[in-house]
């Protein structure tokens, strides 16, 4: 992972953080209609916390890198200037677009983006929601005309993150129209339209930082005053829990798959529209659709104070986990990074499972009890916090084993109450 990428995040992170505590305060003393619910907003930074993780340990394969295109497709050989910066930007959200459009379309391609059109609120937080089920990336395809401009790949490493970056504003519901900047650039507006499953609304506005590719290719559509946004998907995940949903519609997929008596269903299901299930499944497997998004009831258990304050306290020891094992990744052998991975899996896994009021939850607590033990015994992961803090092992080890004890209090006491 290149060392400006880390540097980036460093910056990024709180960043980020720190406009999701603006959002939250402006909407609690100047629009008390703007309810941002603390579950919600803290299971999206737990995806955006597994997607960071996902990403900088580079565990997508791509098919064909971007700087192979150019080395063998470029037709001109163009310096790095600022008008090779525009040219790459626009390429790079040309690309986004397509490969956007592809996974609203195609049933397999919509596991890779499900997990952000998971939340049924829409704020900063959810802009977070980051898939970690995208195993291969198709950008290259879309890309092939800037490479054969011959747009240095450097170019596009620089600018690739900033695009992504570029995205997050516009996921607020405090900000209304904007004038002029409307007819050029993705705004609030038209991304509520996107997040929104209306029919009026479905799978429109797929640009990612300028309008313009959906005025183009007839995927636009504005925010309609009569037609308030409702969010979510139209098959409802309820579940906080970020790694369950990033694979939810791919199990749906394999479940389908198998069930099927067709052979061709079996091998078509992957290919078809988005929402597509063979006809034998579909009815004697039918799954949970909703009909009238104004009549749903949106998904919030009813957790305890203390299971709340419990949940955010979790987060908080992930986050320094996090940021620890990304600032020191470079130290760490790629083997030892791996298992500290899972080990931070486990924490989110952990906690939102207790947050969605399942028993598995103390199963889950359970291994990551005994596998933070392994890692403090048998890897070098935490060498470097071992300079700062000589006790360290006796901090994490206290950690685990109170953490395991009250995810067993919550499971005993919390877990009996309805929702």
């Amino acid at each position: 992972m290149p060392t400006y990428y880390i540097t980036t995040l460093n910056f990024a992170i709180p960043f980020f953080i720190t406009l999701i505590a603006i959002e939250i305060f402006f909407s609690k003393v100047y629009n008390k209609d703007y309810v941002i619910r603390g579950m919600d907003t803290l299971s999206s930074l737990c995806s955006g916390l597994t997607n960071i993780v996902k990403d900088v340990l580079g565990l997508t394969v791509i098919i064909v890198s971007y700087s192979y295109m150019v080395e063998n497709l470029a037709i001109f050989n163009i310096e790095s200037s600022l008008w090779v910066y525009v040219i790459a930007f626009f390429g790079i959200d040309f690309a986004g677009y397509w490969v956007h459009r592809i996974n609203h379309s195609i049933n397999y391609f919509w596991n890779h983006h499900i997990i952000h059109h998971s939340s049924e609120e829409f704020n900063l937080a959810c802009a977070l929601r980051q898939s970690i089920s995208n195993f291969f990336s198709i950008s290259f395809i879309f890309l092939i005309p800037t490479a054969l401009i011959g747009v240095p790949a450097e170019v596009v490493g620089v600018l690739a993150p900033l695009h992504l970056f570029a995205q997050y504003w516009y996921h607020t519901r405090l900000i209304g129209r904007l004038g002029f900047l409307e007819y050029i650039i993705v705004t609030p507006s038209h991304h509520r339209v996107h997040h929104a499953i209306n029919k009026e609304y479905l799978d429109k506005n797929l640009s990612q930082v300028f309008i313009i590719w959906d005025k183009l290719f007839g995927t636009f559509q504005e925010e309609l005053e009569a037609v308030p946004p409702v969010y979510g998907v139209k098959r409802p995940l309820r579940s906080w829990n970020p790694i369950k949903i990033n694979f939810s519609h791919l199990f749906l997929l394999i479940r389908d798959a198998w069930r099927t008596t067709n052979f061709i269903d079996k091998m078509k299901i992957w290919f078809m529209p988005t929402g597509w299930r063979p006809e034998d499944v579909e009815k004697k497997y039918p799954v949970k659709t909703i009909d009238s998004v104004y009549d749903y009831k949106k998904y919030y258990p009813n957790l305890s104070k203390e299971l709340q304050i419990w949940s955010w306290y979790q987060f908080v020891v992930v986050f320094a986990f996090i940021m620890y094992f990304i600032n020191n990744l470079h130290i760490i052998s790629f083997s030892d990074a791996i298992l500290l991975t899972v080990f931070i899996f486990l924490c989110i896994y952990s906690l939102t499972s207790l947050m969605d009021k399942e028993k598995a939850s103390l199963v889950v607590e359970f291994i990551k009890l005994l596998f933070g033990f392994l890692l403090l015994v048998y890897t070098d992961n935490f060498y470097e916090l071992g300079k700062l803090i000589p006790v360290y092992k006796i901090i994490i080890s206290s950690y685990l084993i109170i953490s395991f004890l009250v995810v067993g209090y919550f499971n005993r006491y919390e877990l009996e109450k309805q929702n």
